[in-house]
């Protein structure tokens, strides 16, 4: 099994065209397992500035086969060619798939460094691969490492109580055009996670005034959730003529906001109109910044303002993600490499239990010296195994691999005579963190 991404982000694409590949986000990882036989397992993370897929590859050798098969699935979706999502996906595999989306989930991959509301885009991109029934064993821990590694990072270096996000700077873009904050009137359009976001910011800097639209017709619920107005659609043109700020992000398909509805709103209105469109599909028809005093600050407009971050926490952050992913292919390497070592084990320490069962009448004493004699045989050279297949030493692997197979169970013709035993003292060593811990003696050994 291998794992693969296919990465498309703001740092080379344009926010038009991260709109088409996410296009109907919600079916593709489902289409990719269903429809390309080499993939066994997908989860789809999809946001504001970023489309990628995760997937978990049956074969090696069938990596370039699945990663044109998913782009075949993301074209059909954006009505992009196969060839053109292909060349627009970056391929990752190995260690590049967990120190990518590790920087992802730790907010260093973001139009504003060190934004936190992605680590909760992470999870819940897991939580809906699993709805699907589209995640494995394996991207689970990937998904649960990268949250993690997230959490690791605003613990040691203070970035996730910067305040930094998307909707911070697009609200300080605005600042200057607003009255102050307490007397600021806000429609906020949308009831989903980016909502919850520009909610809690709105509330921090001081605006309390703020109405709540969803297209969906859930802002009944968010708002009194929150203790925000909520309103119906037939009232918000006439909200409009009213406020000072407009936050939109729902996301929804086509935009929510018209130029002609907006400009039929202003008609005799003099105050100006900020308006903040979050969403990657435009809530907002971008054709408003036209209208006379309205100003429209769009994703593409965070993206050009964003600070730019080069500090020493930064660089701590990016040292925590390089050595948690290093970590993790290192226990991915190990875990797909222990069956073999658990195989020779079990030869050897089931193949002495059967043996000294099949005996009958045994002296205690005797056959206790004796399995740890045998496990203090076998552990030398299953850790040397562990360790190298860890470290992605193949010739190491393979040679302490060759070792264990070597060991042969022992004779226990001798057990029923202990002048021939040594009991050894307990001191010998019956394990390590990487290799397996002895049994009580009076039970049957555990095979690891």
């Amino acid at each position: 099994m291998v794992l693969l991404s296919l990465i498309a982000s703001h740092h080379d694409l344009d926010l038009a065209v991260l709109e088409r590949l996410s296009a109907d986000t919600h079916a593709v990882g489902h289409e990719i397992v269903a429809g390309c036989t080499p993939v066994t397992g997908a989860v789809v993370l999809a946001t504001c500035n970023r489309f990628e897929l995760y997937l978990e590859v049956d074969d090696p050798a069938h990596v370039a086969a699945a990663s044109a098969g998913a782009a075949a699935v993301v074209a059909a979706r954006s009505g992009y060619h196969p060839e053109r999502v292909e060349t627009e996906l970056h391929v990752g595999t190995g260690v590049e798939v967990a120190e990518h989306l590790f920087a992802v989930a730790a907010g260093l991959d973001s139009m504003v460094v060190g934004e936190r509301e992605i680590s909760g885009q992470v999870r819940r991109a897991l939580s809906a691969a699993r709805r699907d029934g589209t995640t494995t064993s394996d991207l689970e821990a990937l998904f649960q490492a990268a949250s993690r590694t997230s959490r690791a990072v605003g613990s040691s270096t203070g970035l996730g109580g910067a305040g930094r996000s998307v909707v911070s700077v697009a609200l300080d873009l605005v600042q200057a055009d607003l009255p102050a904050w307490p007397e600021v009137r806000c429609v906020l359009i949308g009831t989903g996670s980016y909502a919850g976001a520009s909610l809690a910011a709105l509330r921090a800097r001081g605006c309390s005034d703020i109405r709540v639209f969803s297209p969906s017709g859930r802002a009944h619920a968010f708002a009194a959730a929150r203790g925000a107005r909520a309103i119906t659609g037939s009232d918000l043109h006439a909200e409009l003529a009213d406020v000072d700020l407009v936050v939109a992000c729902s996301g929804a398909p086509g935009a929510v906001l018209e130029v002609e509805a907006l400009a039929a709103a202003r008609i005799g209105v003099d105050r100006p109109l900020a308006v903040v469109d979050l969403a990657l599909r435009h809530d907002v028809d971008p054709g408003v910044r036209e209208l006379p005093g309205v100003r429209l600050v769009s994703l593409t407009t965070v993206s050009e303002n964003a600070p730019d971050e080069h500090s020493a926490p930064v660089a701590l952050a990016h040292e925590i993600v390089a050595r948690t992913a290093a970590d993790f292919q290192a226990d991915r390497r190990m875990r797909l490499r222990n069956p073999g070592i658990i195989a020779e084990r079990t030869r050897v320490l089931a193949g002495l239990e059967a043996a000294i069962e099949a005996l009958g009448s045994t002296d205690e004493r005797a056959v206790r010296a004796l399995r740890r004699r045998t496990r203090g045989e076998l552990h030398g050279p299953t850790v040397r195994a562990r360790d190298a297949a860890r470290a992605g030493d193949e010739a190491g692997y393979v040679a302490a691999l060759a070792a264990l197979a070597a060991i042969q169970v022992p004779d226990v013709s001798g057990v029923t005579d202990v002048s021939g035993v040594t009991d050894e003292p307990a001191g010998v060593a019956t394990g390590s963190a990487t290799g397996p811990a002895a049994p009580a003696a009076s039970q049957p050994m555990p095979v690891r």
